[in-house]
């Protein structure tokens, strides 16, 4: 089991950036892939990125370019460097590690962006 943690959430301009943090009760290296999600109001939960434990990453089209995902060395936290912000990535963002062991969510943490 882990627990996730996020932050670094809260208001931006557009055109603006933002990092946000998920850090990890435990090292995340046994995971099979940590991904950040994100639901914005009356919609549903949308995949934005994910790194696997092979450092392969992938992007939803919708922020390929714009936004990167990081990982520290320690393998305890991992990050969404966000930037060039619309109004549109107005959301909750969640961290997700998956893995033989189950899926665990974080809580959220909320960003939007004024235009």
């Amino acid at each position: 089991q882990v627990q996730l943690v996020e932050s670094g959430g809260g208001l931006a301009r557009t055109g603006g950036s933002l990092r946000l943090s998920c850090v990890a009760s435990r090292s995340i290296s046994s995971f099979s892939a940590i991904g950040w999600y994100r639901q914005a109001p009356g919609k549903q939960r949308e995949y934005v990125t994910s790194i696997t434990r092979a450092d392969s990453t992938n992007y939803a089209d919708s922020v390929k370019g714009r936004f990167t995902i990081l990982r520290d060395s320690a393998m305890t936290t991992v990050y969404l460097q966000m930037n060039n912000l619309k109004p549109e990535d107005t959301a909750v963002y969640f961290c997700n590690a998956y893995g033989t062991m189950g899926s665990y969510w974080g809580q959220g943490t909320q960003v939007t962006v004024s235009s």
